[in-house]
């Protein structure tokens, strides 16, 4: 598999690049990053032939939307495919901090959550004129659940439903303002729900199909039925697979250091690298239509474009397998 490699939309004119380059760290996730180092992380991702881009309002409070806009627009508008969020109204406020939300020197501009038909269409609006195109190809409903919510959930799901979040996701479809709406969440539980709801075409799904977590299958062998793209982000699961030791963005229980290790020990066997693998391992289920990556810089996206280029034996797989890692029907074989 090429990153460049493209894979479509059952039901909607979008391709994606097999690999495409997630902005967060584009508004300062984490640490402060230059503006020449997120142009670097973009060039390298373009010449590599990456050709999906996917940014937020809330990323770094509206810093990534900005940052990346100015880059794409230099490039010709049918040449890439882009994504944002809505789902958080971004308000003026003087008292922002130096650092909010794991951002450093975010731009003073507050999240506040709001799904309803109203703030999605003046969420939209706004997105559109800070990245500086027409019309974004795919719009993802952002970080709606249980688990981020807690007993507020169903007072947001009632603004997607009987509020008109979702009516207003199908009039901009519709429209042909996007080509295609969806979700972009943590937990895959919600997008089963949003199925039931309202015909979505996509979903980025961030850390819940990894060679570390499986739970999500049912989901995606759905989505495979249905037509529903998946986009996987955090591959990598907080970078625990990438060679730190935090899962879920919190220190990981012992279990869980458990099976790196035994991901270790048939890295070593086989001559993959964990980092290889745990791009590679995704790609594999049919759902699957692209892996966003974060990269800081140019030398991180340049290692992710080479650890995605590096071929595995299917005897890794098959040993994974065998020593229950990764589920006995999970697709090992290869997308149809």
């Amino acid at each position: 598999m090429k990153v460049s490699d493209k894979r479509k939309l059952r039901n909607r004119d979008v391709s994606f690049t097999l690999i495409g380059l997630g902005c967060a760290q584009m508004g300062n996730l984490y640490r402060l990053t230059s503006y020449q180092e997120s142009l670097g992380a973009f060039e390298a991702a373009w010449n590599s032939g990456i050709r999906y881009f996917d940014t937020a309002p809330f990323y770094g409070y509206t810093r990534s939307e900005r940052r990346l806009g100015t880059m794409v627009t230099d490039q010709k508008r049918d040449d890439y495919v882009l994504s944002t969020k809505v789902g958080r109204i971004m308000v003026p406020d003087a008292t922002v901090g130096p650092e909010e939300d794991a951002y450093v020197e975010p731009l003073p501009f507050r999240p506040a959550y709001d799904y309803s038909y109203d703030a999605i269409m003046r969420s939209f609006e706004a997105s559109r004129q800070r990245i500086g195109i027409f019309a974004p190809d795919i719009l993802y409903v952002h970080d709606i659940g249980r688990a981020t919510h807690g007993d507020r959930h169903q007072h947001y799901w009632d603004q997607l439903t009987t509020g008109g979040g979702f009516r207003a996701l199908g009039e901009l479809r519709a429209a042909g303002l996007v080509k295609a709406v969806g979700l972009g969440v943590n937990e895959w539980q919600v997008v089963a729900q949003a199925m039931d709801e309202f015909d979505i075409d996509v979903t980025m799904l961030a850390g819940r199909y990894t060679l570390l977590e499986q739970e999500s299958l049912p989901l995606l062998d759905r989505c495979q039925r249905e037509g529903v793209g998946i986009v996987i982000a955090g591959a990598f699961n907080s970078g625990l697979l990438a060679g730190n030791r935090k899962f879920n963005y919190t220190d990981a229980p012992a279990d869980i250091l458990a099976r790196v290790d035994e991901i270790d020990a048939a890295c070593k066997a086989e001559g993959v690298s964990m980092q290889a693998a745990a791009l590679a391992f995704p790609a594999l289920h049919p759902a699957v239509v692209t892996i966003v990556l974060g990269a800081r810089n140019a030398e991180q996206m340049n290692a992710n474009v080479s650890w995605f280029g590096q071929d595995i034996p299917a005897s890794f797989w098959i040993r994974l397998k065998d020593t229950g890692v990764i589920a006995a029907d999970a697709p090992i074989e290869g997308a149809v």
